[in-house]
């Protein structure tokens, strides 16, 4: 049994010992303390709080805990029910709630939850937020209301509808040409609330032969969530039959999106971010204050794409808030992450799968091709993602030290880890902040250049760990 605390939230598996797992007192006393620092920080606004889950099957129970908790607290809870982690990002602001919670372990599997935590904005909290609020669940210092000032739930069940509406009221959404293209698109949405969100933007985009694989948001995952081509045989044998222009994937709380081609074979999901970069630095007609930002993790192709347009690159650490922070301090005007995560800010500083379809089903109507040829026209880099499990009693920091020192006559960035620049080739390593696992990342134009060099660093890891041990 899993149960991490971090800046963002908390996550763990599902039942177990208090302070061991995510139990139902762990999730009161986490959200009592959310509820009590938002209140603190906001004495004089009126106490309201955006609320939504995906699929999985402790999602109700959770939100149970949560929505009542805060109701002792004495919040509003607007209560939008089955969602996605961006539909709740863009209500918080619209519903003027101090802040937001996101029922979900995103890509982890079934057994998982987790709470994730919103400001007013509707982002994620900062780190030094979530550190205050770490210490205010640590000494249990809570504030609930008296009989008098209890809050109250709202059911609302309208938000998926809105961001739609919203997503198609963006300039650069292009919902003619979608219609004129005549898609025909096959879904994969693992069960969870994509199932829901998904077929609604593509019948509000015109796209009329939609087929639905794992589409029934019953919270039982088909597959391993985690929108990576070793779980999605299913939608790619579909695709191979040769009946549909494109496959779509995204994970249980749709912030993560996956293309597969018209052949079965997976787009990438690091060019997922490549593809929708290209399509907004192309039709961005300002010519200074073309920059683009993903994390230290995700492809150079974004670098490629973004340099060939005449803009300018940046990195960040990794983590959604690492990303958005530095978007804003650079002015990005898309970013994201190379797990399928865009971000565009014109909408809202927020991984949206959602809009990541909008804008790249506008992008391959205009470019009138297939989706592989649109594939082929990006420089062509391999990432091998893998990872070594920890014990409890390792000290991480100590090892990526060793392996700073091992490589120090290469250029390295320990910004979020240790990444080693090698002439053609990068890796980076760095501890998981949802998972108790080192997590590597390689980078080659060849596949299997990329493949040894992360078994290679897995090696030298496993050489320190044994040394220390």
């Amino acid at each position: 049994m899993t149960l991490i605390k971090s800046i963002s939230g908390i996550r763990g598996t599902i039942g177990g010992k208090s302070g061991e797992a995510l139990t139902p007192l762990d999730v009161v006393k986490f959200t009592a303390a959310y509820g009590s620092w938002l209140k603190k920080k906001n004495s004089k606004k009126t106490l309201r709080v955006v609320l939504g889950r995906d699929a999985r099957l402790s999602g109700k129970m959770v939100s149970d805990l949560v929505s009542s908790t805060l109701v002792g607290i004495g919040f509003h809870v607007i209560d939008l029910g089955l969602s996605t982690t961006p539909t709740v990002e863009i209500a918080v602001p619209l519903e003027d709630a101090l802040g937001g919670i996101i029922l979900t372990a995103s890509h982890n599997p079934i057994q998982w939850n987790a709470l994730k935590l919103l400001n007013e904005k509707g982002e994620f909290i900062s780190g030094a937020d979530g550190e205050e609020l770490l210490q205010m669940v640590d000494n249990e210092d809570f504030d609930f209301a008296d009989v008098k000032n209890l809050g109250k739930v709202e059911a609302n069940d309208t938000y998926i509808k809105k961001h739609i509406e919203m997503i198609l009221a963006l300039p650069l959404v292009d919902k003619a040409a979608i219609a004129k293209a005549n898609f025909k698109i096959c879904i994969d949405a693992v069960n969870s609330t994509g199932g829901i969100a998904v077929p609604l933007l593509l019948e509000a985009l015109g796209v009329n032969e939609i087929k639905k694989i794992n589409c029934e948001p019953t919270g039982i995952f088909a597959h391993n969530p985690e929108p990576l081509p070793e779980n999605l045989r299913e939608i790619s044998s579909e695709l191979r039959k040769g009946s549909y222009d494109l496959g779509i994937v995204v994970d249980p709380d749709v912030d993560r999106l996956a293309f597969i081609s018209e052949d079965g074979e997976p787009f990438g999901e690091e060019y997922t971010l490549v593809a929708v970069a290209d399509y907004i630095l192309s039709n961005t007609k300002k010519k200074k204050g073309l920059t683009t930002v993903s994390n230290l993790s995700s492809t150079l192709a974004l670098k490629d794409v973004t340099l060939k347009a005449g803009g300018e690159y940046f990195s960040a650490a990794v983590g959604e808030v690492n990303v958005v922070t530095k978007m804003k301090e650079v002015k990005a005007i898309i970013g994201g992450e190379g797990n399928g995560g865009i971000i565009y800010p014109e909408f809202h500083y927020g991984r949206d799968a959602l809009v990541g379809i909008a804008l790249f089903l506008s992008h391959l109507a205009k470019f009138g091709k297939t989706i592989g040829f649109l594939r082929n026209t990006y420089p062509n880099y391999h990432i091998a993602k893998k990872k070594v499990e920890l014990t409890a009693d390792l000290n991480v920091d100590e090892v990526l030290n060793e392996i700073k020192a091992k490589y120090d006559r290469y250029p390295v960035n320990t910004e979020d880890g240790v990444k080693v620049n090698f002439e053609k080739e990068w890796v980076h390593l760095r501890k998981s902040n949802t998972e108790p696992i080192i997590r590597i990342y390689a980078e080659s134009e060849f596949e299997t250049t990329a493949s040894n060099l992360a078994d290679k660093i897995i090696r030298d890891i496993k050489e320190v760990i044994s040394l220390k041990s």
